[in-house]
């Protein structure tokens, strides 16, 4: 009997060290426990470990696109022989895309806000809300009348749903920039970094938020009014004072990247992520000759719908032929004319609308010929200007104020803002971030390989001062100048000059799609266009992408031990 007690007694004790154990390790693996130190990161400098897997939200307007490899310019048909589809391999990350271009509703909003922010009344801002919106003379014709479209497209509730049009490449830009300062702000005010009702108060141009801005410098957004900027317990709890009544700074923060919160930037997608939304190759699962490369984004060698519901029915908004745009009265090929409301026709497999028809779309990158995938094969873009935020003698960011926005003159003699008051100021990046690096050694890579001193004919290695000459570089195009006279009158130089052998330059831009006014031939995803990137048609439009950060994918899968 003593050796049956003695052996409970022994059989106990191992049972209390065991759930001694057990307690101890499941407080080691605490979620507020750093998994590097252990320590309790619940406090500001463990903001990064606290939000571990926090996931991006899409922002408003946007559907995911999960990235992959595809073949970029592969195109079924090449009756135009312009050369400028040699397949390439590429591989696009994950992104967000808009679900349909950008309607004229969604543009106007950018357009009242600037003009309630930037009265047009006022001299100093005269030019902002005229150099942001559309020109609508683009629908005019010769030998047409579309007067009508002239002067109610844009503005009339009837075309709310449409695809605005008019709108250069840098206005698009613009508006990208716009709506990433109105989304962040809209999310920091839902978090609790903003105060209630900050984004909807009476603004004006010297107390306007910017990302960018509140991210450097949280004390000077809104013009450095800092009952509108709040700070937050970052883990989320209600911050305890201490004895002192003092709420401890560790404890009642503002947003950082590190917060999960703000959303990475608006902006225009590149040609490689376009085509490669646009195609949606995720849905075809035959392999066949072109590995998976559909001609159009919807399966099948044909525009019409081979689906016993809609069966003959057009999947997208283009030009049947000469003179049928949208076939005969009471039996309408594609039910539309011009363009048509967003979402009337299927989606791709990725979920976007009109990737195909409607209009055509601006892209990111400047155009070249050729895709040089040799230099490149992931995340292909050709238009990187690398620039930094401008230190003031004060050694603080310089903010522009509304003395020092800066307008550009188009070589149409538009004028545009291309800063607005609450911005950080930008300059090209020097040798401070270029010295000894290998990646980039200059801010402006426009000319990398295809158009710099070393890709021309003309460049002498043995001489580090020649260099091809305005009328021997490899893309001469027309240098149309604008400028204005000491009394702000514009006086435009139209360049004659009969030694201009091609239209291309660094400022003409590649556009994606077929449009209402092209023909079947333009609806691949794989043929590309360019065009000056400060003029704007009745056929062209655009819709945003966002970055994705993080998981390429969005489909769960099983933890590994």
């Amino acid at each position: 009997m003593k050796v049956n007690k003695i052996v409970v007694l022994q059989l106990m004790m191992s049972m209390v060290l065991m759930l001694g154990t057990a307690s101890c390790s499941k407080k080691s693996s605490s979620s507020h426990a750093s998994r590097a130190t252990g320590w309790d990161v619940d406090s500001q400098n463990g903001t990064a470990a606290r939000n571990a897997g926090k996931k991006q939200q899409a922002g408003p307007g946007l559907v995911f696109v999960e990235g992959g490899t595809f073949t970029m310019g592969k195109v079924q048909d090449d009756v135009m022989h312009d050369w400028n589809n040699t397949p390439t391999q590429q591989h696009v990350q994950s992104f967000y895309m808009d679900e349909t271009e950008v309607t004229n509703g969604m543009y106007l909003e950018y357009l009242e806000w600037l003009k309630k922010v930037f009265p047009p009344t006022e001299e100093n801002y005269k030019n902002i809300y005229e150099g942001a919106s559309p020109d609508t003379l683009v629908w005019r014709n010769r030998l047409g009348y579309n007067e009508t479209m002239t002067n109610n497209y844009l503005r009339h509730p009837s075309y709310a749903n449409y695809p605005v049009v008019g709108v250069n490449w840098i206005q698009a830009v613009e508006f990208s920039k716009w709506r990433t300062d109105r989304v962040n702000e809209a999310v920091l005010e839902k978090n609790g970094y903003l105060k209630k009702g900050a984004k909807t108060q009476e603004v004006s141009a010297e107390s306007l938020f910017n990302t960018e801005t509140y991210l450097a410098s949280p004390t000077t957004t809104y013009g450095g009014n800092e009952e509108l900027v709040l700070k937050k317990n970052p883990a989320g709890k209600r911050p305890k004072a201490g004895k002192d009544g003092v709420v401890p700074e560790e404890h009642n923060v503002y947003a950082q990247r590190s917060s999960g919160v703000i959303l990475p930037e608006y902006r225009l997608p590149t040609e490689a992520e376009w085509e490669y939304a646009a195609a949606a190759d995720v849905g075809q699962r035959e392999y066949n000759i072109y590995k998976g490369q559909k001609k159009y984004p919807w399966s099948g060698d044909y525009t019409r719908s081979a689906k016993r519901k809609n069966k003959g029915d057009q999947l997208a908004n283009f030009k049947q032929g000469n003179g049928d745009y949208g076939g005969i009265a009471g039996w309408s090929d594609d039910g539309a004319d011009i363009t048509n409301s967003v979402k009337s026709y299927a989606p791709n497999d990725f979920g976007l609308y009109d990737m195909a028809g409607n209009v055509a779309e601006w892209v990111a990158d400047v155009y070249r010929p050729i895709i040089d995938n040799e230099a490149n094969d992931f995340n292909y873009y050709r238009g990187n200007q690398y620039a930094k935020n401008k230190i003031g003698k004060d050694g603080k960011i310089e903010i522009v104020s509304t003395t020092s926005i800066k307008y550009d003159t188009l070589s149409n003699g538009k004028v545009i803002a291309r800063n607005l008051p609450g911005e950080i100021a930008q300059v090209p990046v020097d040798e401070q971030e270029t010295y000894l690096r290998q990646n980039f050694s200059t801010s402006d890579n426009i000319n990398y390989r295809d158009g710099d001193k070393q890709s021309s004919r003309f460049f002498d290695f043995g001489d580090s001062e020649s260099g091809p000459k305005a009328d021997q570089a490899m893309y001469n195009s027309p240098k149309h100048n604008v400028t204005v006279d000491s009394l702000g009158k514009m006086i435009r130089k139209y360049d004659n000059s009969s030694k201009r052998t091609t239209l291309i330059d660094d400022k003409v831009r590649v556009y994606k799609g077929g449009s209402w006014r092209d023909r079947a031939y333009w609806l691949d995803p794989a043929q590309r266009r360019y065009f000056p990137q400060d003029m704007a048609t009745d056929y062209i439009g655009f819709r945003c992408a966002m970055s994705r950060v993080g998981a390429k994918t969005e489909r769960r899968k099983s933890p590994r031990n």
